[in-house]
């Protein structure tokens, strides 16, 4: 079993799963720190010294230069936190050796069945030996996948000091699906010029474009009386809501969109008639038209307060992230040499829009310039997600050729 398959399967049975009801301390949950601890060993048995954890579970490390020139340095990181919307704890991951293209029982009992009806990529895989859930977790691979892969990358190129390269910086980050970790992380002590995450989809895969990112908090005022006595005085803060939420385009919600569309998206509710909270996450890759939602809401807002009195609806609105291509087309040498690496790897880059975010999306303009790059999993935050074993490999090579090239630039 390769070193990254068994990093990787050591790493998903620690339960890393974040919180985002916390919201006053960095990390959220305590098994990040559990797996930050074993990383942290880990990369001093490798030899890299200055390994540590900061006060807020940055894990960071330096693998330094093996040759005199002056050469950049390059940071690559992942996140250990996975998905608060499906369980991360007690998985099991099954192998699945020679993948013959059938429906795979990830759970017999439950009859939880991952097939390439549904998912007709499995049918890339036949042949490979892929890793699966059992049916009651997600995996972990977003982002274990991501760590396995830079400290499989990592364990190879101190092994064969042959591979020149440059300083390596590597972190591993917290409460990336919160969107909490990385607002807190010292982009200047970490010390790189830019920095690649290991956090994308299948073989090939290339992100530096992602949504700008909005999450409006709307809050309901509603008048609660008796029912019996309500005509012409109760005034049902639910009602209002769902008023509002009919006034937004019902076209432009997450699952009538796709590549660069935007939209709103209805994240939550929680109401009764006297109260009501409603969140929604508003998205889109073009600026403009994503400062027009932010817009379109606000009009919203002035619409109910004029129907219902001042007051009736109070809205925050805060921009999570931005789109990180407006950084990194000014150093886009950094996406090209990644292609150049994967096309050296008879690998075809494939350069896709995230509809998302990345930690790499927040670095880029805190100063770090930060593409995604594959990580080889599949179905993300749910009991379907799996990866192929190869896919695995070809980003531990991708990560060893990109510092390879740059020590020969």
């Amino acid at each position: 079993m390769s070193s990254v398959v068994e990093r990787f399967l050591r790493y998903v049975k620690i339960n890393t799963q974040s919180d985002e009801t916390v919201e006053d301390r960095v990390p959220t949950t305590e098994g990040q720190w559990d797996l930050a601890h074993m990383l942290v060993e880990e990369l001093q048995s490798l030899g890299l010294a200055d390994a540590h954890i900061t006060d807020k579970c940055f894990v960071i490390a330096t693998l330094p230069a093996n040759q005199k020139r002056d050469r950049p340095v390059i940071g690559f990181l992942a996140h250990m936190d996975t998905s608060p919307d499906f369980s991360g704890k007690d998985v099991k991951p099954q192998i699945v050796e020679k993948y013959d293209g059938k429906d795979i029982i990830l759970n017999k009992e439950n009859d939880i069945v991952l097939s390439p009806k549904e998912f007709p990529e499995l049918l890339n895989y036949v042949g490979q030996t892929l890793i699966t859930t059992d049916g009651t977790t997600l995996l972990g691979a977003d982002d274990k996948a991501g760590v396995a892969e830079i400290m499989a990358a990592l364990e190879v190129l101190k092994e064969h000091p042959e591979i020149r390269h440059g300083t390596i910086k590597v972190a591993f980050t917290p409460d990336e699906e919160t969107g909490m970790g990385i607002p807190v992380f010292d982009v200047k002590a970490f010390g790189a010029e830019f920095a690649y995450t290991l956090d994308g989809g299948g073989v090939g895969e290339m992100e530096y474009e992602n949504f700008n990112a909005n999450r409006t908090m709307l809050t309901f005022h509603g008048k609660s009386v008796h029912p019996g006595d309500a005509k012409g005085v109760m005034v049902n803060s639910m009602h209002v809501a769902q008023e509002f939420i009919s006034l937004l385009p019902a076209g432009e919600r997450p699952e009538y969109t796709t590549d660069r569309e935007g939209f709103y998206h209805l994240y939550k509710i929680n109401g009764k008639v006297s109260e009501t909270t409603v969140e929604f996450h508003l998205r889109d890759h073009d600026r403009e038209k994503y400062e027009a939602r932010k817009t379109m809401i606000q009009q919203c807002v002035d619409f109910i307060n004029h129907k219902y009195g001042a007051g009736t609806v109070t809205a925050v609105l805060e921009d999570r992230y931005f789109n990180m291509r407006d950084v990194i087309e000014k150093h886009f040498h950094i996406v090209e040499t990644a292609q150049q690496a994967m096309r050296t790897l008879g690998i075809e880059p494939i350069i896709k829009p995230i509809r998302g975010g990345t930690d790499g999306a927040r670095l880029a303009y805190m100063g770090l310039p930060t593409p995604n790059l594959f990580a080889g999993g599949h179905n993300f935050h749910g009991p379907y997600e799996y990866i192929p074993v190869s896919s695995m490999e070809k980003a531990v090579q991708v990560i060893i050729k990109i510092a390879e090239l740059y020590s020969q630039q």
